[in-house]
């Protein structure tokens, strides 16, 4: 049993976080009306803003038809540049390099037809061995597009043995023995699996003076930890805002192309009817004219509802400010962690994610032996709290610093005390 239920009762008095603006899933066992949502890496809460803006934008449909592109609160032609902005704010980007499109896999995609140019003996796509693995089926699929052999094309960089994470040593390491060959650094900002903060504006400098071109898979980043893309001066990135950024299961993604990309006529690009300038799209002219924004990696006209719960997150993260939810998810994080040292002490569980705070997101990973999955279903529907699995041994839990609160925290760890047997 853990100690301590008043203690996270009073922390979370003292630092509440902003749970109010959010739908919080009722419980459907243990001793409390809501669950202890610790999912939020995998999938945000709804935000209580969403249900009426979506509505607002179905209203201006029913009542305005084919002209609500133009008229309304919130015309249609320019939607997309009402979340540029706040997206460039939250990534630490100009205006101009930041654009809301498609899902993230696409436009890592997209970006890879523009920035993975391989020639001669540099060819090298360096991923993480333990990549989530939607980049890794699409880094060797874009080696293989390229008539190279994935086996060979894409170099997985590994944890030391007996190590669950990268050392930022180790992979500027290898950039510095391998840049001559090194096409393209492409990396998770956060790790999906263990929560590893990579050290991106290291990496992005070894990767840039190697030869390279750097680009980020942000989707366990963006709205976890602060981002300066423009001032690390990273190439390209791109992320999901369905986890840390609330907008919905399979919501949009974001772009992030470097201010000296733009523009430059040698890119190459997949257009369509976005990619073209708006001033003169409706001139129906045969050649696109792209323009010096990442708006030109668009291809065809967003999706007006799936863009309004984007647009509402991002305006939370506006509000509130990554500054502060950083600071207040390192608390989070430090409390869980501390409490987490308590149920490992004695039993057969590992964090391993790394202690030191600068080195991680808010998450912490645990290693519990087979049967993940199985512990997380006991922990939903025997003690109403819900953390993430994956397979075969790694619970995954996330305190969010907008809603989550330090007795889901509590909950979580006097639930494992209850369902992992102790050996000592």
């Amino acid at each position: 049993m853990i100690h301590g239920e008043d203690e996270a009762r009073r922390l979370d008095t003292g630092d509440p976080g902003h749970r109010e603006l959010f739908h919080v899933p009722p419980a459907t066992a243990g001793r409390y009306a809501e669950t202890a949502y610790l999912a939020g890496n995998s999938l945000g809460l709804q935000p209580r803003a969403t249900r009426d803006e979506l509505l607002a934008d179905l209203d201006a449909w029913a009542r305005l038809g084919v002209e609500g592109h133009l008229e309304g609160t919130r015309p249609w032609l320019p939607y997309h540049e009402y979340l540029t902005a706040t997206a460039a704010r939250l990534v630490g980007a100009l205006p101009e390099e930041a654009v809301v499109m498609n899902s993230l896999t696409v436009d890592l995609h997209l970006l890879m037809v523009s920035f993975y140019r391989p020639g001669g003996t540099r060819n090298l796509i360096v991923v993480e061995d333990g990549a989530f693995p939607s980049d890794s089926y699409a880094v060797r699929s874009q080696a293989r597009f390229h008539g190279l052999d994935p086996g060979r094309a894409v170099l997985r960089l590994k944890p030391r043995p007996g190590e669950d994470t990268l050392r930022t040593e180790d992979v500027l390491a290898v950039l510095a023995e391998q840049g001559e060959r090194i096409a393209l650094v492409l990396l998770g900002g956060v790790n999906y699996l263990t929560g590893e903060l990579m050290d991106i504006p290291a990496i992005t400098r070894a990767g840039r003076a190697a030869g390279a071109v750097v680009g980020w898979d942000l989707a366990h980043a963006a709205g976890n930890v602060p981002l300066e893309l423009h001032a690390w001066d990273v190439d390209f990135a791109a992320w999901c805002s369905y986890k840390y950024l609330n907008s919905g299961p399979g919501a949009l993604a974001g772009v992030f192309v470097h201010e000296r990309h733009l523009g430059d006529p040698a890119i190459q690009r997949f257009e369509g009817w976005w990619s073209t300038d708006p001033a003169t799209r409706f001139e129906m002219a045969p050649v696109s004219r792209p323009p010096a924004r990442a708006d030109a990696w668009q291809v065809s006209n967003p999706p007006i509802l799936a863009m309004g719960p984007v647009r509402t997150s991002l305006e939370i993260f506006d509000r509130v400010g990554m500054t502060e939810l950083r600071a207040r998810s390192t608390r989070l994080t430090g409390y869980l962690e501390r409490l987490l040292d308590e149920v490992t002490a004695t039993r057969p569980v590992t964090v391993i994610t790394p202690r030191d705070p600068s080195r991680r997101g808010a998450q912490l990973s645990l290693r519990v032996g087979r049967g993940a999955g199985e512990l997380a279903k006991r922990l939903r529907h025997e003690h109403g709290v819900i953390a993430d699995a994956r397979e075969p041994d790694v619970l995954r839990a996330a305190p969010v610093p907008l809603y989550s609160t330090y007795h889901d925290c509590w909950r979580l760890a006097e639930a494992l005390t209850h369902l992992v047997e102790e050996t000592r």
